[in-house]
């Protein structure tokens, strides 16, 4: 059974700094990508970042680039997502999650993810 607990989330002012962790247990898929994902109140869910399970590829949501960095330890079981100069528009349940390789579609799909967490960015 796939399951994550995450951890880090909290009220910051725009322009701080959060750090988000996930611990992962069950995965036993080949091909995989760890993923962080957001949702804001009447918005739907969006993937904001990613690492495949090989740690070769890492994907950022474009309004994130260069503010969120993605991580994770060898064993693919700690994602950790660090947040630098926040915005409001980050507010959001971030979510930790998995994606899966599909041969069929050639893309990776969306698979699990935990409770969420609540980031509040006030400004």
């Amino acid at each position: 059974q796939v399951q994550f607990a995450e951890s880090g989330g909290g009220l910051v002012q725009a322009g701080g700094s959060l750090r988000l962790s996930c611990v992962a247990s069950g995965i036993t898929f080949i091909r995989y990508a760890l993923t962080w994902s957001r949702q804001a109140p009447g918005k739907e869910r969006e993937l904001v970042a990613s690492i495949t399970s090989d740690g070769g590829e890492i994907h950022y949501e474009d309004s994130v680039k260069g503010r969120f960095t993605i991580s994770s330890d060898s064993a693919k079981t700690t994602l950790s997502l660090q947040m630098n100069s926040l915005k409001p528009e980050d507010t959001a349940v971030y979510y930790c999650g998995v994606d899966l390789w599909s041969s069929v579609l050639g893309r990776y799909i969306e698979g699990y993810w935990g409770q969420g967490t609540q980031v509040t960015v006030s400004s």
